[in-house]
């Protein structure tokens, strides 16, 4: 081998080891004893693998597309001071930590993890709690959030913490398997879209289970929303796709299994609302189709203001809720079809499985609560019952059109 061949044969092995990702490893008996020494030394697509320890290194800026995996969830612990990591370039993985105590800002919103225009990036398995906010998504586009558990106690009122997955500005997020609570929103969502929300499990957080607002062409299934203090609230948004979820135990004076305001050209479908004050409240909706839904145990099944048009209830089963259905006005510009109302006393002749006789499941005295609360002081007594039959028989209060002209004689299979 001549003189020229072993120089090109030394350059091409030192651009080979350069290009290919190298594995660095942080802990006490390792070459690294420290996160941030051990991101300086790496290179993009490298990764580092943190064996077990606590960890306070302040902030953990990641500004390398790297890929960071704890080996016996070690602690990441911000100390109630600093954001404890940041990503700031794309392709970054974080997976396998527990994450705490992160610092607490109102301005910045700062929290245990913050994306910053990120693109490609993945957190998945980790452990958050003790957090202002658990994990912010600004700017992200193409990020995977799954099998996280994000809980804390640090906040007594909605106002005195951030959420458990805060999602602004950015699109194509995949937010999954996710376990939320204790935080003001479970799942926050504005300006997010294109964004698929799956298999989540949110309850006990302060405001919202999930909240979005201004949110478009989304996707939202197989998700439990449990024991919220204001439910779910759904916002300024179109064309979102609502399925297989569960709404449950959401009580209380002004609190909704699923509150939609101002959502068009939507499909609410195959979901459970069940021991809710109102399973669904919808204000300023239209153009949602809402069908094969449950609506069980509820103190008003579906609330539906006067200002919503054009939406379509079919094939939904409604049972043993105080009050079916109810509404602000007179005015009704929605179709009811083929809904399965507990309260129906009608017959069917033909056997067909529809009813002969259509069904107004608005009655007189869910009318009368809506305007004066003080009426529930009567609930279930013979004079309302009274007044109920003699309404249904002859209409004068309650809107003539409000009417399911085919109610089902059993329940729809959901």
């Amino acid at each position: 081998m001549n003189y020229f061949t072993k120089i090109v044969s030394i350059v091409l092995l030192f651009w080979m080891i350069s290009i290919f990702p190298k594995t660095l490893k942080v802990g006490i008996d390792k070459e690294f004893k420290t996160i941030n020494s051990a991101i300086v030394a790496a290179q993009n697509g490298d990764t580092i693998l943190v064996n077990k320890g606590h960890y306070k290194e302040g902030n953990i800026n990641l500004t390398k597309s790297i890929t960071l995996i704890g080996i016996g969830r070690p602690i990441l612990d911000g100390q109630m001071k600093y954001e404890v990591v940041s990503f700031r370039a794309n392709h970054i993985t974080l997976e396998g930590f527990k994450i705490i105590n992160s610092g607490e800002d109102e301005v910045t919103n700062i929290g245990a993890v913050r994306l910053y225009n990120s693109q490609f990036s993945v957190i998945k398995n980790n452990i958050f709690e003790n957090n202002y906010f658990g994990i912010t998504v600004q700017r992200g586009y193409q990020c995977l959030i799954q099998n996280n558990k994000i809980t804390t106690n640090r906040g007594k009122s909605q106002e005195l913490i951030g959420d458990g997955i805060h999602i602004w500005s950015s699109a194509e997020i995949w937010v999954k398997n996710n376990y939320i609570q204790g935080h003001k929103d479970g799942i926050y969502l504005e300006k997010a879209n294109n964004s698929f929300v799956y298999r989540n499990y949110s309850e006990k957080n302060l405001r919202y289970g999930l909240h979005f607002m201004f949110s478009h062409n989304n996707v939202y299934t197989a998700n439990v929303f449990k024991n919220n203090d204001a439910g779910i609230a759904v916002m300024y948004s179109r064309n979102v796709g609502m399925f297989k979820n569960k709404f449950l135990d959401n009580w209380g004076d002004g609190v909704y299994g699923l509150l939609l305001k101002d959502l068009t050209f939507s499909k609410i479908k195959n979901n459970i609302f069940r021991n809710n004050t109102a399973g669904i409240f919808m204000d300023g909706a239209s153009k949602v189709d809402l069908y094969h839904n449950q609506f069980v145990n509820n103190g008003w099944g579906l609330k539906i203001n006067a200002n919503c048009m054009e939406n379509r209830l079919m094939n939904n089963n409604f049972e043993n809720n105080t009050f079916d259905v109810s509404t602000s006005g007179s005015l009704v510009l929605n179709s009811f079809r083929n809904n399965y109302w507990d309260q129906y006393e009608g017959y069917d002749l033909d056997k067909d499985k529809i009813g002969d006789v259509p069904f107004h499941p608005l009655s007189l005295y869910s009318v009368l609560a809506e305007k004066n609360s003080m009426i529930m002081l009567l609930y279930r007594t013979f004079f309302v019952e009274i007044l109920d039959r003699s309404e249904k028989l002859v209409p004068s209060l309650t809107p003539e059109n409000f009417v399911d002209e085919q109610p089902m004689m059993k329940p729809n299979k959901i």
